[in-house]
């Protein structure tokens, strides 16, 4: 079974969609705790409504990574609360070598465009400024670099001539929460295997 620990910075809509999957019995992991990086994120709200621990942890002096004291004290707490997988879900901050190494191939993140198109922040933004007529969402796993993992799964959606970019989102969310699941259960169910870059299914 998943241990898993939810990482997030905002709204939490990815961790929702996760909580409700293991409650609906269609996931089979418990979610041991629930991390963000802002005192204020609604994901640590989200968590509190199902009773699962929500932590607030501050990464200063650091703005854009987990590193140092922070990244010691976060460790610390995933073993305090027996976690053994980290699914990101809109965590803004880029995960250094501590966390990689006490989590190497036990991290996932989800990604809102087709990698490796648009890394970084704001893939969607990105896609749709662009002028792509199809994007989508990738769930890969961690690694040193900034969206730059292992692809696990994928989704696709078109940008149609009278999408804005909230519509195109909207659209977008929804193909996460299907992606995002369907990569967790092939992992809790022993599925996922690994030749370097390249992700297939038993």
């Amino acid at each position: 079974m998943l241990k898993l620990a939810i990482f997030g910075s905002g709204s939490g809509t990815n961790c929702q969609a996760i909580i409700d999957a293991v409650e609906a019995g269609a996931l089979d992991a418990e979610i041991k705790c629930v991390l963000a990086d802002a005192e204020d994120a609604y994901i640590l709200e989200r968590a509190r409504k199902h009773n699962i621990p929500a932590i607030y942890f501050d990464c200063a002096p650091f703005k854009t990574k987990l590193d140092g004291e922070a990244e010691q004290k976060v460790i610390q707490t995933l073993e305090e609360h027996d976690v053994n997988f980290i699914a990101l879900a809109g965590f803004m901050r880029i995960v250094k070598d501590g966390l990689l190494k006490a989590y190497e191939g036990r991290m996932i993140n989800i990604h809102p465009s087709l990698l490796p198109s648009f890394p970084g922040l704001d893939g969607g933004r990105q896609a749709f400024d662009y002028g792509v007529k199809f994007t989508g969402c990738t769930v890969h796993f961690v690694d040193a670099g900034v969206d730059t993992g292992a692809i696990i799964n994928q989704k696709i959606i078109a940008i149609e001539d009278d999408d804005t970019l909230d519509s195109m989102m909207e659209k977008l969310h929804a193909q996460e929460h299907i992606a995002y699941i369907e990569a967790l259960r092939w992992i809790a169910e022993g599925r996922v295997q690994r030749n370097g870059r390249r992700i297939t299914l038993k």
